[in-house]
């Protein structure tokens, strides 16, 4: 089979896979956050209300697209959809597990195996905000805007956070490749492990990273009205949502594979074991929302700028004297 097709089968499937997982992530939210606050959620559309992502999704198809006034008629409508891009973009260097061969055709289970996975990600997931401010921008409200400049400051600054914590992955294993540093993580030990800190910096950067509670600052209806995408509605509307489920999707598997090990795991084959550690990223996110507060603003800020940066460059220089004295 040519290369062509089988990067299109892959990318189709993966694509598949996302967007069904994201529908299935907004059922376990709201179960989840149902018990958290002693009721049921959402049980009646299909068997244990099974069928109720395909409702919401058919009531989203169907609801009126309204277009502002006001709105810019170029970037308005793109806005949404570079963010939806973006997120499922990100996805594309991440393993599944091990390479398989199928036919005497060797398949990685992954679209593209770069070997600057991580510099790749990196650059990916920033593009998402383009989608954010441009939203906000070209909505011709004041709220809109507010939340698209919100969301700027915000990656900016939290993306520092996470390139530090990321950085010290790299210097321990050695490569920017994905694939590699699972496997520098098979000969050794996984390297949440070997950089707790980093683990910390990088999951409390990844969570601000996609504008979930208690950093939603983007959004604050309590504020905003719903900030950047107030004046959404429809399939619109949809694509931002589904953009930020993904982008949750992405960031634990991105989590899971720099700090536990990836597909790495005993008794279950390789996908089941990442599966299993994304679940409980993803079940941390939504304990956070249903846990905590919106920070301020100028908290947000100053977490960032004041404690977690500096402690990013601490977990560098510490993490460069253990690889200089250690090897």
């Amino acid at each position: 089979m040519p290369e062509l097709a089988i990067d299109v089968i892959r990318s189709a499937v993966l694509i598949l896979m996302l967007l069904t997982g994201m529908a299935y992530m907004t059922l376990f939210e709201r179960r989840v956050i149902g018990r958290f606050q002693v009721r049921l959620g959402p049980n009646r559309t299909g068997p244990s209300g099974l069928l109720q992502p395909l409702a919401d999704a058919l009531k989203l198809f169907f609801k009126e697209d309204v277009f502002p006034a006001a709105a810019d008629r170029l970037i308005y409508p793109i806005a949404p959809a570079l963010a939806l891009i973006a997120a499922l973009a990100s996805f594309a260097v991440i393993p599944l597990g091990p390479p398989l061969e199928l036919g005497g055709v060797k398949i990685a289970p992954q679209i593209v195996d770069l070997p600057v996975s991580v510099l790749y990600l990196i650059g990916a997931s920033s593009l998402g905000v383009y989608g954010l401010v441009f939203g906000g921008w070209a909505s011709g409200s004041k709220y809109s805007l507010l939340g698209g400049l919100r969301a700027a400051a915000q990656v900016v600054s939290y993306e520092l956070i996470l390139g530090l914590a990321v950085v010290g992955v790299v210097m321990i294993s050695g490569t920017l490749a994905l694939g590699g540093i699972v496997d520098a993580q098979s000969r050794s030990v996984w390297y949440i492990l070997l950089q707790p800190l980093g683990f910390a910096l990088y999951f409390i950067g990844a969570v601000a990273e996609v504008n979930r509670a208690p950093f939603d600052l983007p959004e604050a209806e309590s504020e905003l009205v719903a900030g950047y995408h107030t004046e959404y509605s429809g399939m619109r509307f949809a694509m931002y949502y589904i953009a930020e489920y993904v982008n949750m999707i992405t960031v634990s598997a991105v989590a899971a594979t720099l700090f536990l090990g990836g597909w790495l795991g005993p008794f279950l084959p390789g996908p089941h074991w990442l599966l299993l550690k994304m679940l409980a990223f993803l079940f941390l996110f939504v304990w956070l929302r249903a846990t905590l507060p919106r920070l301020r603003y100028d908290q947000l800020m100053g977490l960032s700028w004041s404690v977690l940066l500096p402690l990013g460059l601490l977990n560098v220089a510490l993490t460069a004297l253990a690889v200089a004295a250690f090897g």
